[in-house]
């Protein structure tokens, strides 16, 4: 696959939701509309074009839905123009999931990450109430739910990373909560045989955030870049967004479980050192590399659908142009050094 330049914000969007011939594809295959609960964040949007675009290409009438709260007009304007229909709710709210339509396919990307630390109970509410309250509303549908790979513990660096056979030890409240997600829709795949896949995902990329920015820019910057979680995987948005259209095909009963991320296990001193290269800079390190790391291992992934089309080093070619030029960053760090569990 020939991969185009990124200059601009538009660009970025329109490569983004491209979709792959897979996800045209598994669109031909799956049937029915398709719901995307908690759309208006880093990946909804463009998961929600990748569908709709995969539909129109599949030939297939089917309507794309994004509900979110949508606190900023432009977004639903975007989604809306780009032939998504959109909803304005907070699945919170009394009543707000009855009011949403039927859906044969639900994609749940809702969740609270950071700001945990202090206010615990809406990180729990978000993260595992709200999963239950959709699993009973869509008991009948397939669910494709997004998770985290901050369910396991850190794992010694010579393991490779966690597998989907690896004990969840999750560390903190955060993924203590999001262990609780996984949990509810396990529960409505026991009690109703609801078929559903659980995506545990370890770090989407875009040009606007990531782990690769966040170093990149501190390279760039002249800041010290923090080793102590020594190293990370990291997957292209695009790719993982494909990967959970795709999904709605292998949802299952008890769930089907997937670590989500790229092949590699990359050191941040060796990223920090080649975005240096590229920046003329000598890079600052603080910490000391750990024995183990927040890693997964997403061999059954890359089985059931091929490795992610996009290269960690187009990833990083992409990354070093967009900080050099400037480009919006939406200045989400993802904390990816953090080994207490407390965001």
């Amino acid at each position: 696959m020939t991969l185009p330049t990124i200059r601009t914000e538009t660009d970025l969007e329109d490569v983004l939701s491209t979709p792959y011939e897979a996800d045209v594809e598994a669109l031909r295959e799956v049937e029915g509309d398709i719901l995307i609960l908690g759309v208006g964040g880093k990946m909804g949007p463009s998961l929600a074009r990748r569908i709709r675009r995969s539909a129109d290409r599949a030939g297939r009438t089917r309507r794309v839905i994004g509900v979110a709260r949508f606190s900023s007009g432009g977004l639903e304007r975007a989604l809306r123009d780009s032939g998504i229909e959109t909803i304005q709710s907070d699945l919170l709210e009394p009543g707000a999931l009855a009011a949403l339509p039927e859906a044969p396919n639900v994609i749940f990307m809702a969740a609270r990450k950071f700001g945990t630390t202090g206010e615990a109970h809406l990180t729990w509410a978000m993260n595992t109430y709200l999963p239950g309250l959709v699993a009973e509303r869509y008991y009948r549908s397939r669910i494709v739910s997004f998770s985290t790979g901050n369910v396991y513990p850190l794992v010694p660096l010579p393991t490779g990373g966690a597998t989907e056979d690896t004990p969840t030890a999750p560390v903190g409240e955060y993924a203590q909560s999001a262990l609780g997600r996984e949990r509810m829709f396990e529960y409505a795949a026991a009690k109703y045989g609801t078929a559903v896949a659980l995506l545990r995902l370890n770090y989407a990329i875009d040009l606007r955030y990531g782990v690769l920015l966040d170093i990149a820019r501190r390279v760039f910057e002249r800041r010290p870049v923090n080793i102590g979680m020594g190293l990370v995987n990291v997957i292209w948005q695009g790719d993982a967004n494909s990967i959970c259209l795709r999904a709605l095909l292998h949802c299952q009963a008890p769930p089907l479980i997937l670590n989500m991320t790229g092949p590699e296990t990359v050191a941040v001193r060796w990223i920090a050192r080649e975005f240096g290269r590229r920046f003329a800079v000598e890079p600052e390190f603080e910490g000391t590399e750990q024995a183990s790391a927040l890693l997964n291992n997403a061999a059954r992934a890359h089985r059931l659908f091929g490795y992610p089309l996009v290269s960690l080093g187009q990833m990083m070619e992409w990354i070093a142009a967009w900080v050099e030029a400037s480009g919006l960053t939406w200045d989400k760090p993802t904390h990816f050094e953090t080994r207490d569990g407390r965001f």
